[in-house]
């Protein structure tokens, strides 16, 4: 049992009668009444994100996960399959169990978190960032650069990502996936 001085972002918690990922918390002490946990959560088995508010001190019954390096390998419709990096095992899993499945592209590496008790598959943890290349996009007006002025491109995973006007078909972009949101241009 953790209590919610353990919370923090990843931790994998039992609630409800099901398991949920820690996505976003706030340790909040009003100046008035005691202080509480506000966390948002996000179910590991269907993927629906709920907002909940713990009070200080409360026991929240943690899942002791491990975590594994595997491969990517290919999508089919609702299944997404991956390969362990030590043993070579396959797992599928849903999409639903994948935070951001439109920007991982064959072959990427990812984190996955297995809960120890029965050998389940959590959750997908993708890599801070990816790159990727850009496979449509408008070409951008000259002498429209004076603002922080985007467009809309589409790279290599199908996902749709705002780029700034400079960025051309072909380019290679460094993507944030927890926001899928532009980093940088990568130079080859």
């Amino acid at each position: 049992m953790a209590s919610t001085s353990d919370i923090r972002n990843g931790l994998c918690i039992r609630y409800n009668h099901d398991i949920f990922k820690i996505i976003e918390f706030l340790h909040v002490k009003p100046g008035k009444g005691p202080a509480f946990v506000r966390t948002k959560l996000k179910s590991v088995t269907t993927g629906k994100v709920i907002d909940n508010t713990f009070s200080a001190g409360h026991k929240i019954e943690d899942v002791r996960v491990e975590t594994h390096k595997f491969q990517f390998l290919y999508h089919d419709g609702e299944f997404y399959h991956f390969m362990n990096q030590e043993d070579y095992t396959q797992i599928r899993l849903m999409e639903a169990a994948l935070d951001r499945p439109d920007l991982m592209k064959e072959g990427e590496v990812v984190t996955i978190l297995i809960n120890a008790e029965d050998n389940m598959p959590l959750s997908v943890e993708m890599p801070a960032s990816v790159i990727l290349e850009v496979t449509h996009t408008e070409p951008g007006v000259k002498g429209n650069t004076a603002t922080n002025a985007t467009k809309p491109a589409t790279v290599e995973t199908g996902a749709e990502v705002n780029v700034p006007l400079f960025i051309n078909e072909g380019d290679k972009i460094k993507i944030e996936t927890e926001k899928g949101t532009y980093k940088e241009r990568i130079k080859e």
